[in-house]
């Protein structure tokens, strides 16, 4: 699957200039609430948290950004309470990524579909790793696969999204660059979030975490996950320049989870329109470059119409690759 890069196309001025007009008609008032679709430490939970705190100090929204936490069904949960009890609620972000498409690529959300809700808009990207604990005796990409290559059974992986999840695919994606038959055979386990599955880890249950680099950071920095490899096009800039690509290694594989934000379908023009322009000017401000320097994301931005046409790109080209990776029938 291709996933390309894209930066702002207009200057922060132009952008907050854009935000006051939308604001003539709509402006949030009071609380706003940010769903993260799973309980506190993962992904989700890093983009409501993170992106609220910078919302408010930009003044964006008139009081809070309330982060609720509503794990369950990789995602699943949250998207339904969305849909069926949210329609209309223009104070009402949900934090999305990479992982919520490739559920409804799956078919994973019954009954529900990606035109049912808002698509907002992006905010970077987030990279996958595969790592292990500092002790385990794989140190390196080729040999964790080559381990998978006698036998699809002997390495058991953590992950923070449900099974056949986005987690699930990158490391399906790395098997199958790297020659692993059998596939499906691969032992792969789910939690509710990042943290859970790296917990694992470190704690010996588990031999190996597929996640994504904000999610492995901490833990790597302390020294107890050995991150074997980024699934990047090339190396991550800063105090994540150590880790190898897979690609360096010999395994050609690549994936980004782009976090960001969709919001209930119906509702107002305006109101969309204004938190588009408020992502935009979130994006582009010095205080989210830092945010994502620190966490390591990399840029990343679609918003409003661009980024509904690439959810439903992304979401053709997972179906066909989890066909193609017997994560679908045929």
């Amino acid at each position: 699957m291709t996933i390309r890069r894209t930066h702002l196309k207009s200057t922060l001025l132009v952008i907050a200039a854009s935000v006051c007009a939308s604001a003539a008609a709509y402006q949030p008032e009071g609380r706003v609430e940010c769903i993260a679709p799973a309980d506190p430490g993962g992904g989700w939970d890093f983009t409501c948290r993170n992106a609220g705190n910078v919302l408010e100090e930009l003044e964006l929204v008139s009081g809070s950004v309330q982060t609720i936490n509503m794990a369950g069904a990789g995602g699943g949960v949250a998207y339904a309470h969305t849909v069926s009890k949210r329609a209309g609620d223009s104070d009402l972000l949900v934090a999305a990524s990479t992982s919520t498409i490739t559920r409804l690529a799956q078919g994973q959300f019954p009954g529900m579909t990606a035109d049912m809700v808002t698509w907002i808009g992006t905010i970077g990207a987030d990279y996958g790793v595969l790592a292990v604990a500092r002790d385990s005796p794989y140190q390196t990409l080729p040999e964790l696969m080559e381990a998978l290559q006698e036998d699809p059974r002997a390495v058991k992986f953590a992950g923070g999204s449900a099974k056949g999840g986005w987690d699930h695919l990158k490391l399906l994606i790395a098997a199958n660059k790297a020659g692993v038959d059998e596939l499906p055979r691969i032992s792969y386990l789910s939690y509710n979030n990042g943290t859970d599955a790296i917990t694992q880890v470190v704690g010996g249950h588990v031999d190996a975490f597929t996640g994504d680099i904000s999610e492995a950071r901490g833990f790597m920095e302390s020294g107890d996950l050995n991150v074997l490899a980024i699934l990047s096009p090339e190396r991550l800039p800063g105090h994540f320049s150590d880790i190898p690509t897979a690609q360096e290694q010999g395994i050609d594989a690549i994936g980004a989870n782009w976090r960001g934000f969709y919001m209930p379908a119906d509702i107002s023009e305006e109101a969309s329109a204004y938190w588009t322009d408020a992502i935009n000017t979130l994006y582009a401000s010095q205080q989210w470059q830092d945010v994502m320097e620190r966490s390591g994301l990399m840029p990343y931005h679609y918003s409003g119409p661009e980024f509904r046409e690439l959810v439903t790109t992304q979401i053709n080209e997972i179906e066909a690759l989890s066909r193609e990776l017997g994560m679908m029938n045929q």
